[in-house]
């Protein structure tokens, strides 16, 4: 082994064999240097020859890093786009400057918030069902008179009514939700209101589906179309800003009860007779 007091001679040596090409293994074969520490000093400085760098698998990915870096690409966009780590995206791009932050548009920031909130949407709305489906079967099978006493509540909040001006005792009611109207129904049926008295008719605003409105209203109710009386047609005012648009917009079922003055007094005397039972504490004590 050549001495070490020789190192400035052995450096100029392994210098001189590491820019004709060769490798460490090949340069300490050469000169008998067997000591990695001290063929470390010695080659301090000199790069490695391109053939005995390692091809890194890596490589490709850390260029296209770096042409996205430079279109103003995000770590996390970078990330995503090429499916490495993003200490992999720093540790590649870091040397590059910057990107200007770019101000987000309104439908990104939509988009982003949605992302956000669709969870939290997501549990409310479960929570919302179970709620609502623990009251429906709290309900159970309703009494003809549970029937009866929600009829007349149902009349005397969505029915017309008479006035002491203008004395008009006639059963009429008018609705858009098909629940409503299917309950309503029951209760004319269970005060045995014959179905060949009741006449139905549509009221709608003319920008709307009008005959698909009809024949929605008639399938609901069971009728043929000779029960319904002419559609009553509204017309578009400009400057109201209507929200209840699109197809499950079908106007309102008006359903009319024909010769029912005694009908309607019925109705306006069982109501008289919930409020006052209400006003005078007779309902069930609840303790």
């Amino acid at each position: 082994m050549t001495e070490i007091t020789d190192f400035p001679s052995l450096r100029a040596r392994a210098i001189t064999l590491r820019r004709e090409g060769l490798s460490r293994r090949q340069i300490r074969d050469r000169l008998h240097v067997y000591n990695n520490d001290l063929l470390n000093r010695l080659l301090e400085g000199e790069p490695a020859p391109e053939w005995t760098k390692r091809p890194n698998a890596k490589d490709d990915l850390k260029e296209k890093a770096r042409e996205l870096r430079l279109q103003g690409w995000t770590y996390d966009k970078i990330k995503a786009e090429l499916g490495c780590s993003k200490s992999s995206v720093s540790l590649w791009v870091r040397d590059l400057p910057t990107p200007e932050r770019r101000q987000r548009t309104r439908e990104e920031a939509s988009a982003i918030a949605k992302r956000s909130w669709e969870p939290k949407l997501r549990l409310r709305e479960e929570e919302r069902q179970r709620t609502k489906k623990a009251a429906m079967d709290e309900v159970g099978q309703l009494t003809d008179r549970e029937l009866f006493l929600i009829g007349v509540g149902l009349y005397w909040a969505e029915g017309t009514k008479s006035k002491p001006y203008k004395r008009r005792e006639r059963v009429t009611f008018v609705n858009s939700d098909p629940g409503m109207v299917k309950i309503f129904l029951s209760w004319l049926d269970l005060l045995n209101v014959e179905r060949e008295n009741v006449r139905f008719y549509v009221m709608i605003h003319e920008t709307a589906d009008v005959p698909g409105a009809e024949r929605y209203w008639a399938n609901l109710v069971g009728a043929d179309r000779c029960a319904f009386n002419k559609t009553t047609i509204k017309k578009h005012n400009p400057k109201t800003v209507r929200k209840n648009v699109g197809e499950t917009y079908r106007g309102c079922l008006v359903i009319q009860v024909r010769q029912s003055a005694e009908l309607y007094r019925r109705i306006e005397g069982a109501w008289c007779g919930i409020v006052g039972a209400a006003s005078a504490g007779d309902l069930p004590n609840r303790t």
